[in-house]
């Protein structure tokens, strides 16, 4: 049986000013999807919502739309997988042995506080299999519970865009709360690389981070061999 990856994607398209675009970082989901997709493993997208999933327009442009993003934007079979995710309610958990976040600031609205999300991380977590996140897609983790009422990241080490990363990118300001700080709160054990925008991974037993953009590959690569 081919090893099953579930892809949670944001339905958020713009900051709170409705002028102000965001969704997916496309190549967060682009570059797991490739070494996954190299492993034969089966994979799917799902959203708060279902339904189509907004691309956050800096990840679409030079320099940070690389090779893996742009043949997904010229893929039709591709493009159409964004425009009609699931819903968590068309889910199963116990059909999945991993789940990945991807990020992109549209997260920190949607991810949060979804019970179907949480629901579904719950069960795959509890069935013994994986729980994975890269950069925003870590907000995703914040709220969701276990069966005995505990937050899954208290005590546990994660890591997720920074603080500093998100004042160094200029959009500190934009930010509904900092999700660093959250997960400190929740009593997480969050942990960042030395410099900024470099890849950087933490693996805590079936828990596997992501710092930033730069890491999706390595969490992806990490999660595999897990798995």
């Amino acid at each position: 049986m081919a090893r099953r990856i579930l892809h949670v994607v944001s339905n958020v398209s713009h900051y709170a000013d409705p002028s102000d675009p965001t969704g997916l970082w496309l190549s967060e989901l682009t570059h797991a999807w490739h070494v996954f997709d190299a492993r034969g493993f089966e994979q799917r997208l799902v959203s708060p919502k279902g339904g189509f999933t907004p691309l956050e327009p800096r990840a679409l442009k030079w320099p940070l739309a690389d090779a893996s993003a742009k043949a997904w934007l010229h893929d039709p079979a591709r493009m159409a997988l964004l425009a009609d995710t699931a819903r968590p309610d068309d889910i199963d958990p116990a059909s999945f042995d991993a789940v990945y976040f991807t990020g992109g600031h549209a997260v920190m609205w949607d991810f949060p506080d979804d019970p179907g999300l949480q629901r579904i991380t719950r069960e795959i977590f509890e069935r013994g299999g994986i729980v994975s996140a890269v950069c925003h897609g870590y907000c995703g983790l914040l709220n969701t519970r276990l069966s005995d009422g505990t937050l899954l990241v208290a005590g546990r080490r994660v890591t997720g865009f920074s603080w500093r990363e998100e004042v160094l990118a200029g959009v500190a300001k934009k930010m509904p709360y900092n999700a660093e700080q959250a997960m400190k709160d929740r009593g997480a054990r969050y942990e960042r690389a030395l410099l900024p925008f470099v890849p950087h991974v933490v693996v805590d037993g079936r828990l596997v981070t992501g710092q930033n953009p730069q890491s999706a590959k390595a969490t992806a690569r990490r999660v595999a061999e897990l798995l």
